[in-house]
């Protein structure tokens, strides 16, 4: 479906234009053409490969999909694939795609299963003419900005959830409970693996576009694209100390387990010292032996009763002391 189609000169807008009348824009000095295409079919790309002699194997990868990030040259064109990272309401990542060919004097920008559009980027793109006389090379590092600054938000989304979660180590619950933290966890760490496998081999791809052999577009906006790469950078980074964050959690978290295992181990092994006292006592003068000392004694009764409830109560303050009761 095409969303926009726009032709610029020298930094400035010149017209809304219809697919047709591309090739009368692309001809004029100065002029390049923006397009803007959302989950387009087979024979909207077929138009733009015969408008912009797009390389077959860029559109095969359009039409495909699921393509890793990368950054590929085909001639005097660069073509760009770029996922979003966006937080759904249940918290889920939803993944989208971004995939940008960017040529001398025309840039073309498909969306796929992005919930968020590139408005804002156009809207950035009009409001800076001297940046935009720059022509396409600008328009990538917008787009590739505005999607990167993107990631931002999930990562912060991500990082609060870990800090509730490192709550909730510390509190008190039962086994389900830390069965339910060590879930959470691995959930989150299943979603930082995600976005690690979808924006680490980016860094790369944009690196290629700071040093060394710099396509021509991106000639005199390397600035530009430097800062891009360090943000990737620095949220790549992030990535990784968030995941060590959680595996620490985990291990943390295990260690909770065990100390309450060895609480209940030790509560239990208390209470059946307490119960195994007055049983050895009834058990030796519950034997059938006949001279057992004190067996005939008036008071035998009541002495062995004494005897167990001072010794149970002695026991009691003991393991209460060493706090296993």
């Amino acid at each position: 479906m095409l969303i926009n189609c726009v032709a610029y000169q020298g930094g400035k807008k010149l017209a809304d234009i219809s697919v047709e009348s591309i090739s009368d824009y692309l001809a004029k000095p100065e002029c390049f053409v923006w397009v803007a295409l959302k989950e387009p079919d087979a024979g909207e790309m077929a138009a733009m490969k015969e408008e912009f002699g797009l390389h077959d194997l860029a559109i095969e990868d359009v039409m495909i999909g699921n393509q890793r990030p990368k950054i590929e040259d085909y001639g005097d064109t660069l073509f760009s694939v770029i996922h979003t990272i966006e937080m759904g309401d249940d918290g889920e990542i939803i993944l989208g795609q971004v995939n940008v060919f960017a040529g001398p004097n025309f840039v073309i920008s498909v969306r796929h299963r992005a919930l968020q559009g590139l408005q804002d980027v156009r809207a950035r793109c009009e409001r800076e003419p001297e940046l935009l006389r720059e022509g396409s090379g600008f328009v990538l590092y917008a787009i590739l900005d505005s999607i990167v600054d993107r990631y931002g938000p999930v990562l912060e989304t991500l990082a609060t959830e870990i800090e509730e979660l490192e709550d909730r180590i510390f509190e008190k619950h039962d086994l389900a409970g830390s069965r339910a933290i060590i879930e959470d966890l691995y959930s989150l760490k299943r979603r930082l693996v995600i976005l690690a496998h979808h924006i680490t081999p980016l860094v790369d791809a944009v690196g290629k576009l700071v040093g060394g052999r710099v396509p021509q577009i991106c000639v005199g906006m390397q600035a530009y694209y430097r800062d891009v790469y360090d943000h990737l950078t620095r949220v790549s980074n992030m990535i990784d100390a968030r995941r060590e964050m959680i595996v620490t959690a985990i291990s943390v978290n295990l260690g909770m387990i065990s100390l309450a295992e060895n609480e209940v181990t030790k509560r239990l092994g208390s209470f059946a010292a307490l119960f195994a006292v007055p049983t050895m006592i009834a058990g030796i003068y519950g034997m059938n032996f006949e001279h057992i000392p004190e067996l005939h004694y008036k008071y035998g009764y009541e002495t062995c009763l004494a005897m167990m409830a001072v010794i149970d109560v002695f026991l009691f303050f003991l393991f209460r002391r060493i706090g296993w009761l």
